[in-house]
């Protein structure tokens, strides 16, 4: 796998939710493994894809609900967009896995770099946005009175 394509978590990613940053690392892992898969070509690799996009349907499902039902509770003014995107990731896998049962052809590798892309700037971009307002609420001492 060239380097370039490894997802390398760094703690400039880390929402402060310890039980989030550890799905989002999961997710990375995910990611990565479906890289490494990719290497070996073939029925090899799709049949890894198959099971990956299945797998990251899965636990995105149970780690969008559990990262809305926190965002929900601290009154994060921006949940309904957050929830559009992750409605639409959900949308999109889902869209592959039907696609690859189809018979289409699907590119593992391509695959993969969406998936890589898509983490990276929803983590860094929209996930970042509520951890500064988690940041903003604990610095006015208000989240203790929201959880």
């Amino acid at each position: 796998m060239a380097d370039s394509d490894r997802f390398k978590w760094d703690e400039r990613y880390a929402v402060d939710i310890p039980i989030l940053d550890d799905q989002h690392k999961t997710f990375i892992k995910m990611t990565n493994d479906l890289y490494e898969n990719c290497l070996q070509g073939g029925d090899v690799a799709k049949q890894y894809l198959l099971e990956t996009v299945q797998q990251a349907a899965e636990y995105a499902k149970t780690h969008f609900a559990m990262e809305e039902q926190i965002l929900e509770k601290i009154q994060y003014p921006a949940l309904a967009t957050h929830k559009k995107e992750h409605e639409a990731f959900i949308r999109q896998v889902l869209h592959q896995v039907k696609e690859f049962k189809a018979g289409h052809t699907v590119v593992p590798y391509t695959y993969a770099q969406y998936l890589k892309e898509w983490l990276l700037t929803h983590i860094a971009v929209s996930d970042k946005q509520y951890s500064l307002y988690i940041k903003s609420l604990k610095r006015q001492n208000i989240l203790e009175s929201l959880i």
